[in-house]
């Protein structure tokens, strides 16, 4: 070979890396917000520059209405899916969508944070307890307190015909033995308002118009940490959650890259990037954002997501029936 040809060749490498050149894609349908969203891509690309992430963004009900009416037309276009809630990838893996995968890192996480077999993986905890109005009379320290006679026409709370979260809240809540569907009776008795999402909670509370709410819990911490004057109190019987799950579509068509993609949502990096968006992070040995309690304060409740999808529309009946029959 020539010094000339040589040196063309050299330059042409400088001019396109190799990291470049042999650059993969990998497709992401995510619904986080699109901050986040960003953010988790940025992160990832750092640590794979051999890999671009192309991302789809949009809420969870309308992003799987999306993904449902390409995957009954034999399209799969994501290979990974990041999406709100455990009974809704409980749903893909029911339909055969979601590919196994036994991640190394799921040996960091407790059994009910991911599939037994890896069809997904819990990336956080987003919890739902009380939210208070800092001039509010009573202090509550638990579920049973809303249903007290002070507390009465006192409460808002979102509608789990509205909320995927507020539906998981109903179905954790229900399955407990102490509280049931007894408690729903017995809030709906205490006139407790439920309609809308976790946002109309957070407005009625912050203005003062209903002084206790049931929210998620980074909304009502950020706000306080923002100067608004309410407080986030994580009940004693326990929280329940929803653990923005990872999976891989079964028929990816880079599955590699979707392989190093979960790993990296549930490596220590990623778990710490989670910590730096501001929630709680599904591995314990990271850490908790300003504002939240030490780790094992938090309790929370058992939850079943493939019994949930199972119950999901009887639970929406009785609690319709309840609260608006």
């Amino acid at each position: 070979m020539t010094v000339k040809k040589t040196l063309l060749i050299c330059a042409a490498a400088l001019a396109f890396p190799l990291s470049a050149q042999a650059q993969e894609t990998l497709t992401l349908y995510t619904s986080q917000p699109n901050k986040d969203a960003q953010m988790t891509v940025d992160a990832f690309e750092a640590e794979n520059p051999d890999i671009k992430v192309e991302w789809v963004r949009d809420g969870t009900t309308k992003l799987m209405t999306k993904l449902r009416a390409e995957l009954s037309s034999g399209v799969v276009k994501p290979d990974v899916l990041l999406i709100a809630d455990s009974v809704t990838m409980e749903s893909m893996v029911s339909d055969g969508y979601l590919e196994s995968y036994l991640s190394p890192n799921r040996t960091q996480y407790e059994d009910s944070l991911y599939s037994e077999k890896g069809y997904y993986y819990g990336t956080k905890l987003i919890t739902t307890g009380i939210v208070r109005h800092q001039k509010a009379p009573q202090h509550p320290t638990d579920w049973s307190d809303l249903a007290k006679p002070e507390y009465k026409n006192q409460v808002a709370m979102p509608s789990p015909l509205y909320s995927g979260a507020a539906l998981i809240h109903l179905a954790t809540l229900t399955d407990d033995k102490t509280l049931g569907w007894n408690y729903y009776e017995q809030l709906h008795a205490n006139q407790v308002k439920a309609q809308g999402g976790n946002g109309g909670v957070l407005k009625a509370v912050a203005s003062g118009t209903k002084p206790y709410g049931v929210i998620v819990d980074f909304l009502a911490i950020r706000e306080a940490a923002k100067g608004s004057p309410i407080e986030f109190i994580f009940p004693k019987t326990g929280v329940s959650m929803v653990t923005e799950p990872v999976a891989i579509m079964k028929g990816a068509k880079n599955k590699a890259a979707a392989k190093r993609f979960v790993d990296f949502l549930l490596s220590k990096d990623g778990q710490q990037m989670v910590l730096e968006q501001g929630y709680l992070p599904a591995r314990g040995d990271i850490g908790v954002p300003a504002g939240f309690p030490k780790r094992d304060a938090i309790r929370l409740m058992p939850f079943d997501a493939a019994k949930t999808l199972e119950n999901n529309e009887v639970n929406k009946a009785r609690f319709s029936k309840i609260f608006e029959g």
